[in-house]
Formats: structure tokens, sequence, C-alpha cells
């Protein structure tokens, strides 16, 4: 990082908090005022707290709108006008807001390697970085508006417990959105240098045994990875708005996001994609997500399009798709997941897929893309995923919904999953009585998932399942579907009887308790839980994070999204706890 970025960077760790008006609730705490110069448009003028540029030479710079927010137009930045130089937005007073009336792309997009090596972009670090300070909230005023950062820039998104970093629509500033309204603007796109299986590269073996050894201080995959940095297209990628990721280096950093929140998103832009709360393409491990909400959108909470990037902490909350999805041989560790399904929509808590674009190699008929196929799960490009700490709070909506109704967990396509010390609940609810088959809790899919399971390749440790609908009943081996499977490996799965609603957080159901710890609603101790009337005792120990499974890891003491000592998603994350949301959660 050259100075004038670790300057940048370090102004986030330093600057207060802002409350906001809509569904945002922290209180101020900065005692900094906008200083009005005069000009400038909306009745303001500019401002010494508003983000400045240079372009042909001169000075261009936010102006302050007549409620103090800093607004920023086409002239400033937007479609045809990427950001090239460094930028930081400062954390405002009083609950302002900076204010984009355009789209915001970081860096420049560059399709071939020719054209990246030109420009000297080898890796995050070596484009713009967009710096956001602790408090800050950043708002689109339209649902085709958008943030990309493109290969080679970063983002420095550092918020505090107490001033979280907001990404907002104007309707949530100004206090006229809904709790659960979507589509209020697009979303963010972030693309690094990693891995894709839907990249061509000249030796095709990913790891050298088979598994990431993230402990040697070496980058595996950059060793034994070679070929052309691939470009790949991002979602909302046409025209003005296109941007590409994918590399050989999962390493790459794109900067990092700490107490970071994103609402009301899943607007369909320039392509016609709806895009998700943040798309992570080809994003690598180099980059740090710690604590990051998606709150409020259409499509997908996050989703990984290959990549290593591990994600600490996250919140779900009312994604009407799916709200952890992963595709092209994303390969990260996602510690600490809370996801929660709106009552009436919804779909599943996770989707994953083992390689991208998978039907094209099945559907042909050819033995040469089968073939092809297989190699790249032999050489390890699959998507090999860790999750550990999950809880899974499922809606069993079926119509209406404006995507599928809801489920739990769907692995596909070749994925090698680990899941582990997790509780998967859909039991508040009654299925929805047409669409009841489709409720499922469990769905394994394809032969090479399938085979994934009977070899030990997926794997599921220390798992509780409270459903209706258990599994769709798919035959593994032996095995006459997918809750038998993963019973023979510890799993334990509560009995809730078709047309009942169980609440799990009851403690005084002698039958099932499954969230009675201090945090009521994200994990249980193990000497708390009930199942079916007794205590359950199947822990097992976990897979090792860094690889094989050699070192003596000890069994869990707590399932779900906390360990029972720390109720991490307090007071930054909103929508969960009584004094920062703005409304109940349907199942409480």
């Amino acid at each position: 990082m050259n100075p004038t970025k670790l300057i940048a960077a370090l102004l986030a760790g330093v600057a207060l908090t802002a409350c906001g008006s809509g569904d945002i609730n922290i209180s101020p705490s900065t005692t900094s005022t906008v200083n009005n110069n005069g000009g400038g448009g909306g009745g303001g003028g500019t401002s010494t707290l508003c983000g400045s540029r240079t372009i042909g030479g001169q000075t261009v710079t936010g102006t302050e709108d007549a409620d103090g927010n800093c607004r920023y137009d086409s002239i400033f930045v937007g479609q045809n006008n990427n950001l090239t130089e460094d930028l930081v937005l400062r954390a405002l007073p009083n609950g302002r807001a900076h204010i984009f009336d355009t789209s915001l792309f970081v860096g420049e997009t560059y399709r071939t390697q020719a054209a990246l090596a030109a420009a000297g972009i080898f890796e995050g670090g070596d484009g713009p970085t967009l710096t956001v300070e602790a408090g800050a909230t950043v708002a689109f005023t339209d649902q085709q508006f958008f943030l990309i950062i493109n290969r080679g820039s970063q983002i420095i998104a550092n918020g505090t417990p107490d001033a979280p970093i907001t990404f907002t629509s104007l309707t949530d500033v100004n206090g006229t959105v809904g709790p659960e309204d979507v589509q209020q603007w697009g979303g963010i796109v972030i693309n690094g240098f990693g891995i894709s299986n839907k990249c061509e590269y000249t030796n095709v073996t990913r790891y050298a045994d088979g598994a990431a050894d993230r402990d040697s201080g070496t980058n595996p995959d950059l060793a034994l990875v070679t070929g052309t940095q691939c470009a790949v297209e991002a979602e909302g990628s046409a025209g003005d708005d296109e941007s590409q990721y994918g590399g050989i280096n999962n390493e790459d950093d794109s900067g990092s996001l700490r107490y970071f929140v994103v609402k009301h998103t899943g607007a369909e832009v320039g392509n016609g994609d709806e895009l998700n709360g943040i798309s992570f393409g080809g994003v690598g491990r180099g980059t740090l997500v710690d604590n990051l909400q998606i709150y409020s959108t259409f499509d997908d909470g996050i989703e990984f399009f290959g990549g290593s990037v591990d994600v600490n902490n996250f919140v779900g909350v009312y994604s009407r798709d799916d709200t952890i999805d992963i595709d092209e041989g994303y390969d990260g560790t996602i510690t600490n997941a809370l996801v929660i399904q709106q009552e009436q929509n919804g779909n599943h808590c996770i989707e994953a897929d083992g390689v991208g674009s998978y039907d094209d190699f099945v559907d042909s008929g050819d033995p040469d893309d089968l073939a092809d196929l297989q190699q790249i799960i032999d050489n390890g490009f699959n998507s090999r995923p860790t999750i550990n700490g999950l809880t899974c709070i499922v809606s069993p909506n079926g119509r209406p919904f404006t995507h599928d109704p809801g489920a739990g967990w769907r692995m596909r396509e070749g994925i090698f999953p680990v899941v582990q010390n997790a509780l998967l609940i859909s039991s508040f609810g009654v299925n929805d009585d047409e669409s009841s088959s489709d409720n499922y809790c469990l769905r394994f899919e394809s032969d090479e998932t399938i085979q994934a399971a009977l070899d030990g390749d997926m794997q599921f440790n220390s798992v509780i399942v409270a459903c209706q609908e258990v599994d769709r009943g798919t035959t593994i081996g032996t095995f006459t579907g997918e809750a038998a499977w993963m019973a023979s490996l510890n799993s334990q799965f509560a009995t809730v009887a078709d047309g009942t609603a169980v609440d799990a957080s009851d403690a005084a159901d002698t039958d099932l308790q499954l969230l009675t710890g201090p945090q009521k609603v994200y994990s249980t101790t193990w000497a708390s839980a009930i199942v079916d009337g007794d205590i359950p005792d199947m822990r097992t120990t976990p897979t090792d994070l860094d690889g094989p499974d050699t070192d003596s890891d000890p069994a869990p003491t707590f399932l779900g999204a906390t360990d029972g000592t720390d109720d991490w998603t307090a007071p930054w994350s909103f929508g969960i706890n009584p004094d920062n949301r703005a409304q109940a959660l349907w199942f409480e």
C-alpha cells in the first residue's frame, strides 16, 4: 500500500459515527460540522467534508444540499467517468449521508491481460482506493445505480460496533423505506484476481495434496496455477456498466469491510441482472471481511463467484432469494453466520454449486465435456467452502413468493462443502400446502455431489435440523435420503409433525429447545438443547479449517452463529436487536 492509501486507511479507523433516518438507527457521537462555503447545487454549497477528486486538472467536489448531505452527480463520477484516483468519504454529522445521483465505479475495467499490464494493474492495490470512514452512510438515489470495485482497486471501509458503515438507498435516508422493501438501488460488485473455474488454466493442478495449506505461509494456488488472466463478465456487466473478475491469485487483496451494512438492494441494472447485496467475483483471501450484514435484498444476500475470501461474522436478514450463494470454485471459510428469512419470502439459506456453467458440460452429451468437468473436480477447481458456526431460520413460505419457496441447504454441481456446528430450523411456521414438496431443508443433487457424500468429500459435522419436510429423498448409496446419510454421521433430526408450528426458542417446551442460549435466536449449548425430549449427544470433532484433519481440535460446546459468550451482532447490525430495528422478527 502506498503512503497515500495508508493515510486514507488510517482515517477509517479513527472516524466517528453518525445516525441516520429511515431505518438507520445508530446514535451520533461526532461533534464535527459541515462547513458551507457557498455555491454548489441542491440549495447548499461546497463542504470541507464532502469528497473531492481531480478531473482534467480541475478539482471536483461533492456539494452540500439543503439537508446537509453531500451530493455527487455524473460530473463527479459515473458511467464512463470511473473513479481513477483515491477517494475518501468521511463520516458526516447528524445523520447526513453521501448521496450519489449516479453509479460509483472504482477503477477502470480491463478485458485483456495486455490491457491490464499496460495500465500496471496486476493485483489489488494497483488501482485507486475508495476509503469510507467509520459511521459514514453512503446512499444511491435510483434503482439502476450501484457500486463496482474493479480488479486492482480496493475498498477500505472499516466501521466499528458503535459506528458501522452503511450502504443504502436515498429512501432509507429520507425515512420513506419500509423494513422489508427491496430494489431501492442495485447493490455492490467487488471484482478480484482470484481463481474461477470458468477460466482456463494451462496447469490445472490447484493443490499438490488435494487440499489448501493455509498454514504454510505460501500461496498454493499461485504456485501451482499458471495461465492467462481471464476476464469473466461480472453481474450487471453491460455497456458502460461493464466489469470483469478472475485470474490466478487467490491471495489477492480487494481491501477490507468491517462492521459493514448493505440494505434494500436487488434492483435490475444495465444488462437486466438483479444484483445481490454483494457479489464477490474472484475476491482473494487477502481481503478482510469481518462483521458484514445484508438486509432486505430482492436477490441473493452474498454470492461468491470463485475466489477464496473468508468472511467472519455474517448476518443475512430478509434475502428474497438465496442468502448465501456459492459457485465457480469458491473455497473460502465463512465463520459464524446468522440467516433469517422473511415470514412470507426467501428461498435457500445456502445454495452452493461446485462448477460454473455446469449444465453446459452435462447437457451437451459430449464425452469430452464430461471429461473436462471431471478434470475440474479431480484437480481441485470445484467449490470447496467451509461454513463453521451457522444458524438458519427458514421460512416455510410457499405462495405468494417472489422467488422459490423457503428452503434450507441445496448442494449440487460437484460441490465439496464442509458445514459444521449448525442449526437448521424451519419449525417456526407451517409448510405451505401447495408447495410443501419444495419446503425441504436438505437437497443434494448431481452425480458428482452424491459421490462426494459417499467419498467423504462432503461433510456435515455437529448439525441439528428441525424441519417438517426434512429432505428431498435423494438416494445416496444405500441411504434413502439426505437425512439418513447425515444421521449416519451423527447429525440429529427433530420430529416436527406436518401442519404444526413449533417454537424452537420456547424454554418451556420439553420436547424441542434449540435457541435457548444467552443470544436466544442465535445459538444453543449442548447442555441446554433438547431434541425429541432428550439432550442430544452427537458432537463430532470439527474438520481442521486449515486443510487436512491432522490437528486434535476439541469438540464444540455451542452450535449456531455465536459461541454463547459474545453477541457479536450487537449493536451494529440492523433488524435483530430491539434497540436497532424497525420491526420485530416474525417468529418472536
